[in-house]
């Protein structure tokens, strides 16, 4: 088995290809079912964001596996494989684990120590569990990765001073007008990312808050938690014109803003400034709107940078929460080691019970004539003399496999008790403590590096 990892992200693609390439919520089922039909995955999770999609799989085979992944990504969303591929990172083994560990972090975010990737990895680890697609493996690694951010939120102040995507939004905004005190914000799309972003508007001054959304119980629901107001969905351009602020956030595939759409909006606002911040992927706002008179137009790549205050100290708490990873990763190592060990204690334990048994039997044939109490007495005997013989041994060779290299002493004895024929052993080497072994032609990273380096 391999662990193996296949995605892109904001430092690989920009967003014209990563809204290519994105696995919304209600399509996950059929995406997971896809992927793990064939021979090749046999358990997966698909992580998509808004910063990036990463398809995390064991899989039978190194290159085998991480073309069937390719294959999927590109046959699901009719891609070209040729012209997907330069934006692709792939890892595999121990890099995996590392991956996911540093993204759960948020180390690996487009802002260092926004809020959100943990809940995203959660809700994409539910959709492989309720879809049958995670397994042994990922239910430990996607489990422990959760204590990971965790860890990192309560043992460092990586939070404190970073900034997500929702609040640089704001900061944007606060560039853009001299104040928020008294502004009217217009929130397209009722989701949790819109909420937030309204949220944080709020408290920075916002007066008033409209909310449009194709389902007007969700904008009213929405508006309500603001004390602001709905509107229908087919009256946004008229209402648009009372805002300063537009958020757009919706689930959509294709734009639901375009450029004529909000000329028409403009005739009518008497040369007051609109300010548009689309954080949707796929894009919601058609970008040669940006190419009117009076309108500012931001997508999710231009919130990179706006906020660069306390990085300094983000960077410094980021080293602490790399502390937290590597410790967190010799943590599962060890459980991938302990899953060797413990089934070769039972079965050297199975092995000497079995040799016991037949030494006893034969050695009763020879004492004919002993009661049944001493008969039980003899057999006590056995058995204690077995399990004393057997505590040291077996309590040591669980401890020294949890040690840097344990394998060996898993297979060293495994190979004195006979346990294994040659082919089994081979087999065994492909197992669970195989996961974390690159392949021998490591391919390159996102980084550019060889694997492992």
């Amino acid at each position: 088995m391999h662990l193996t990892l296949v995605g892109l992200s904001h430092k690989t693609a920009p967003i014209e290809i990563r809204e290519k390439l994105t696995f919304p919520a209600h399509r996950q089922a059929d995406a997971l079912s896809d992927l793990i039909c064939g021979v090749q995955v046999s358990e997966a999770v698909i992580l998509s964001t808004c910063n990036r999609t990463e398809i995390y799989a064991v899989t039978t085979g190194a290159q085998d596996g991480v073309d069937a992944v390719i294959d999927f990504a590109c046959g699901h969303h009719g891609l070209d494989r040729a012209q997907l591929e330069p934006y692709l990172y792939v890892s595999q083994g121990d890099a995996v684990v590392r991956n996911l560990f540093r993204v759960v972090a948020s180390l690996d975010s487009k802002v260092v120590g926004e809020a959100q990737i943990l809940g995203q990895v959660k809700e994409a680890y539910d959709h492989s569990f309720a879809n049958g697609a995670a397994g042994r493996v990922f239910n430990k690694l996607f489990r422990q990765s959760f204590e990971v951010g965790k860890r990192v939120r309560s043992e460092t102040a990586i939070g404190e001073a970073a900034v997500s995507i929702s609040y640089a939004a704001v900061e944007l905004a606060r560039k853009v007008f001299d104040t928020l005190a008294g502004r009217t914000i217009l929130v397209l799309g009722a989701g949790k990312m819109s909420e937030l972003t309204a949220k944080h508007l709020v408290s920075q001054g916002v007066h008033s808050v409209l909310v449009a959304n194709r389902t007007y119980e969700r904008a009213v629901e929405l508006a309500e938690r603001f004390e602001g107001e709905a509107i229908r969905y087919d009256d946004l351009f008229t209402r648009m014109r009372d805002a300063d602020i537009v958020i757009s956030s919706t689930g959509a595939t294709h734009y639901v803003v375009h450029r004529a759409d909000v000329a028409g909006v403009m005739r009518k606002r008497s040369g007051r400034p609109l300010f548009l911040i689309d954080i949707a992927v796929p894009r919601d706002i058609e970008p040669a709107v940006n190419e009117l008179r009076d309108v500012f137009l931001y997508d999710i790549d231009d919130l990179s940078g706006v906020v660069e205050s306390n990085l300094e100290d983000r960077q410094r708490e980021a080293r602490q929460a790399q502390v937290i990873i590597d410790e967190e990763f010799r943590a599962f190592e060890a459980w991938l080691e302990s899953m060797e060990v413990v089934p070769t204690i039972a079965a050297i334990r199975a092995k000497a019970e079995s040799l016991r048994t037949e030494e006893l039997d034969r050695a009763l044939k020879r004492l004919d004539g002993l009661s049944e109490k001493d008969r039980a007495t003899v057999e006590a005997l056995s058995q204690a003399i077995v399990s004393k013989m057997l505590h040291g041994p077996t309590a040591r060779l669980k401890s020294a496999a949890a040690e840097k290299d344990g394998y060996q002493y898993v297979d060293t004895a495994r190979r004195l008790w006979g346990l294994d024929a040659d082919g089994e052993r081979a087999k065994r080497a492909h197992g669970l403590r195989g996961l974390l072994r690159l392949p021998e032609k490591p391919r390159k990273d996102e980084t550019g590096e060889g694997l492992g380096s």
